[in-house]
């Protein structure tokens, strides 16, 4: 009778790739058809007769599903399912039972099981429960591609330099990256806050999980709340449909949540609830939601002092500071700066010889000289801007920015306890010149009684001239 009724309902489509099945079910009638059935839609099937052969071939074979009934003799489906995710764990399965109920609807799902079906069940069922598992399986290829492609885009996470200060830094990701602690790190404006969080976050048991980034500082206050929280459909006035935030995205993984200081103090009470017990709750909904999320936060300013001010909450500070990871700024760690030079021009040109000199002596001494207001961001700005005026490697002075150069010929003027040189004398005009009109070439070329092309001219080779090391 189940046989003719699974048969009746039976709907061919073209399968667009086949499925590799293990059907265990102790029915005879049920195997026969499926035997007979699941080949004419395309798939590859094994069939088993109870758990025990099921186990068996589990181990002498991969599947990309399989449909196992809930109540064998011997061993049961689920026994089936928990020894399959021992040796093959993305592959997907599927229960089938007669003796439904929701107790046993649970146990599957928790299980793993990514679909339930109940006899007496039409083939069009089962046909929509495999089409179904064929759509996760080919989403979870892309996903997997997409990650592979933006890791391989990325690169990977790894801060660059072996001074005493980075050092620090990485013992810090060491000691708290196994915790669920919150962190708060704290460094100038292009210091590398980001990569430290996901340094923490690489390096953690959420590793697998989501890693969400916020600017708090990026977007209007308006919206800070509907993203971080998430929002119901009609919530406000735009919100077309519900929408998960943030923080739910993130369920099981790390949020971080870059310039911390710049968080509405409207919102500082929500965030402190989140930390304190893991609820959130979505813009115009009254139901809290439950969320697992490590929280890492950033910040350039002084927080100590907005707590005095008033501006961020005392208890939202020690939540957020449990432990604190301070990023020392470019200026004071120069001995770094080759090694970041280095890693930023093989970043940008693939194929460099791995011992290939990158910067001429005296492009590097410019860099090394300079005192990186922006930090590491400034350095790979002007690494970046390099490779674009540069032929080949190594990078000279004429291929950094102008204003770079125009420090060379600072250095090459400023010789102590000799007499200048004619061309130094020139130069010390040219610099004088700019520095008076405020880099304006065009007046500073009038006042010298010069043409402009002139100006660039001398600027050119006062940059392209050697550094005289008997000063």
């Amino acid at each position: 009778m189940v046989l003719k009724f699974l048969r009746r309902s039976i709907i061919v489509v073209k399968q667009r790739k086949p499925l590799r099945i293990l059907f265990a079910d102790d029915e005879l009638s049920i195997q026969e058809l499926m035997r007979i059935e699941l080949p004419r839609l395309g798939h590859e099937v094994t069939i088993c007769p109870d758990g025990r052969t099921a186990v068996v071939a589990l181990d002498q074979s991969s599947f990309d599903c399989i449909v196992v009934d809930l109540d064998m003799p011997g061993i049961s489906g689920l026994d089936v399912i928990a020894k399959m995710r021992q040796s093959a764990p993305e592959t997907e399965a599927v229960i089938i039972t007669g003796k439904s109920s929701i107790e046993s609807a649970v146990t599957a799902m928790r299980h793993g099981v990514c679909d339930y079906l109940t006899k007496p069940c039409r083939l069009a069922d089962i046909q929509a429960v495999l089409e179904r598992v064929r759509q996760r399986r080919e989403l979870s290829k892309r996903l997997r591609a997409l990650e592979g492609r933006i890791r391989r885009a990325e690169g990977v996470t790894s801060l660059v330099g072996s001074s005493a200060g980075l050092e620090q830094v990485r013992r810090a990701i060491a000691r708290v990256a196994p915790t669920d602690s919150a962190v708060l790190i704290r460094g100038e404006t292009g210091t590398g806050k980001e990569v430290v969080a996901r340094l923490v976050h690489e390096s953690s048991s959420r590793a697998n999980k989501m890693l969400v980034a916020i600017n708090c500082g990026a977007m209007p206050e308006q919206l800070v709340e509907s993203e971080l929280f998430g929002h119901r459909k009609g919530a406000f006035t735009g919100a077309e449909e519900h929408r998960a935030g943030l923080f739910e995205m993130a369920d099981g993984g790390t949020i971080f949540l870059d310039e911390i200081g710049e968080l509405p103090k409207s919102l500082q009470p929500r965030l402190l609830r989140v930390l304190e017990n893991g609820e959130i709750r979505r813009v115009g909904e009254n139901q809290s939601i439950t969320v697992d999320v490590r929280v890492i936060c950033a910040t350039h300013r002084p927080l100590e002092e907005m707590v005095e001010s008033g501006s961020f909450r005392e208890d939202l500070f020690f939540r957020i500071n449990t432990f604190e990871i301070p990023i020392p700024s470019l200026r004071d760690r120069p001995e770094d700066i080759p090694l970041l030079v280095d890693h930023f021009v093989r970043r940008n040109r693939q194929g460099i010889p791995p011992h290939a000199v990158v910067t001429v002596t005296q492009c590097m001494e410019v860099l090394t000289g300079h005192r990186w207001p922006g930090n590491v961001r400034e350095l790979a700005n002007v690494v970046e801007h390099a490779l674009v005026l540069s032929d080949e490697l190594p990078l000279q002075i004429k291929d950094l920015p102008e204003r770079y150069g125009v420090r060379m010929m600072s250095k090459q003027v400023s010789r102590p306890n000799r007499p200048l040189t004619l061309r130094e004398i020139e130069n010390r005009a040219i610099l004088e010149g700019l520095d008076r009109n405020g880099g304006n070439k065009v007046k500073t070329a009038e006042d010298l009684g010069i043409s402009l092309k002139t100006l660039y001219n001398k600027l050119h080779q006062a940059t392209e001239e050697p550094l005289d090391r008997t000063a």
